[in-house]
């Protein structure tokens, strides 16, 4: 229940300011360019509460799942209000959103998206200058920390210490990189380059499909990344677990087990799986002093574990200065906006499962999670992410979005007449049952991929 509300409650708040700055996109400029905005909407279906001023009704209603602004003239069915009411005849109204020229109902069009791109360009200029959280140790290399035995990685010919130079088609890449190329390209295998003791090494990666429901990482394939140089630190060790009966303390770092240096408890855990309750030795250092224990994994929840919880990496504050702050900012919104492109092209090409994609309730697992991970870097990277997403998403020439309004108005320039309105309220109704169609199975997606449903899989 506490996650089912963190969620909730992130979910609200982070597209509230999503769509509302979306709107406001629309609405700011409609009011520019003199057309008469009679609805500013945060939601769909019937309104909850609001008020009214001047023309404009301000309103909050039921479904939370996006909203509208409502331009007097403008087709119902281009913000999803009642699909095939006929519009009002508004053909002699100077205020109505037909009665202006196609540029300017081009570029109120446009506004929504891109007081989306300004959102997140805002919001990561913010973070950067003013926060910019980075580790006091880090190791800035992609350097493998451990590859399971007989593991996909293993099989291809990685081994532990390997720093990848490049993986498909990102050069000298972070994990970060590494974990977006490995998403755009599951069922896929891509060539790998690794720097083994000053030697170029050429490998190829077959990356399995994702299964249904799952979340795919690199450490699927057996790959545990190394992302600091320190040993696992211990805060606290639970009674009665097999690390209070080997003689682990809180305050001890491990700097091996079984000779082998792990630097995380990711790299412990995978370790630990593979060899299925078999005694581990622990090389431990307490108050200066280096001792070995030896401790037996045992199955607690869902894996072989040891039961204590280690010591968070520690961060600080550095934030940059402004113009380093906004370059770094445009480098982020770049980045991100090819990769959300890239998706899209994988999508058309079927190198992308459309089940990968996240709806509303993906989106709230998501902010809830974000929420509650120490830090701003999560909270702020998943805001500009999805303000990037909902703009270039609504670029697209599709009927009922933005891009598809501004589509049919370029053809009507084009054509230097309106197309016939039976015709595009036959193309916006049609369009209104495909995106519900989408919208359902997306939200069907996105359930099925919540820890309810994925902990009764066999």
């Amino acid at each position: 229940m506490h996650e089912f509300i963190i969620s909730a409650v992130a979910f609200i708040v982070l597209v509230g300011i999503m769509v509302v700055v979306h709107e406001f996109g629309h609405f700011a400029l409609a009011k520019i360019f003199g057309v008469r905005v009679e609805a500013f909407s945060f939601g769909f279906g019937p309104r909850l509460f609001g008020f009214k001023y001047g023309d404009t009704d301000y309103k909050v209603c039921l479904l939370p799942l996006g909203g509208f602004v409502k331009m007097t003239g403008e087709a119902p069915e281009a913000n999803l209000s009642v699909p095939g009411t006929p519009a009002d005849d508004t053909t002699d109204d100077p205020g109505a959103f037909t009665s202006h020229p196609r540029w300017q109902r081009i570029l109120i069009g446009l506004a929504g998206p891109v007081s989306n791109f300004l959102l997140a360009f805002v919001l990561m200029v913010f973070y950067f200058g003013w926060i910019n959280e980075v580790p006091s140790v880090e190791v800035k290399t992609s350097t493998i920390e451990w590859v399971s035995a007989e593991s996909v990685a293993a099989q291809a010919g990685f081994q532990s210490g390997d720093v990848i130079t490049n993986f498909d088609t990102a050069a000298n890449p972070d994990w970060e990189k590494i974990f977006e190329r490995v998403n755009m390209n599951l069922n896929q295998t891509v060539p790998v380059t690794v720097d083994r003791g000053g030697k170029a090494i050429q490998l190829s990666l077959h990356l399995p499909a994702a299964q249904k429901g799952e979340d795919f990482d690199v450490t699927d394939v057996g790959i545990l990344p190394q992302y600091l140089p320190g040993p696992i630190g211990v805060k606290q060790v639970q009674p009665g677990t097999p690390a209070d009966k080997a003689g682990l303390h809180a305050g001890d770092a491990i700097e091996a087990v079984d000779g082998h240096a792990f630097h995380t408890v990711q790299t412990l855990l995978a370790y630990m799986q593979t060899g299925k309750g078999t005694p581990i030795t622990l090389t431990v250092l307490r108050n200066g002093a280096t001792m070995n224990l030896v401790a037996t994994p045992a199955k607690l929840d869902t894996g072989y574990k040891l039961g204590f919880m280690n010591q968070p990496p520690p961060y600080r504050d550095e934030p940059l200065p402004l113009g380093k702050a906004i370059v770094k900012s445009e480098e982020f919104c770049v980045d991100k906006s090819m990769m959300i492109f890239e998706v899209l092209h994988g999508i058309f090409t079927h190198k992308v499962a459309v089940s990968q994609l996240a709806g509303p309730v993906g989106i709230a697992r998501m902010a809830g999670e974000a929420a509650e991970i120490k830090g701003w870097l999560p909270k702020f990277g998943l805001a500009g992410m999805i303000s990037l997403n909902l703009g270039i998403i609504n670029l697209m020439p599709f009927p009922i979005l933005d891009g598809g309004m501004i589509f049919l108005l370029l053809i009507e320039s084009v054509l230097r007449h309106d197309i016939n309105s039976m015709l595009k309220e036959r193309v916006y109704q049609a369009a209104f049952v495909v995106l519900l169609a989408f919208f359902a199975f997306i939200i069907f997606s996105d359930v099925t991929k919540l820890p309810l449903f994925t902990h009764l899989k066999p």
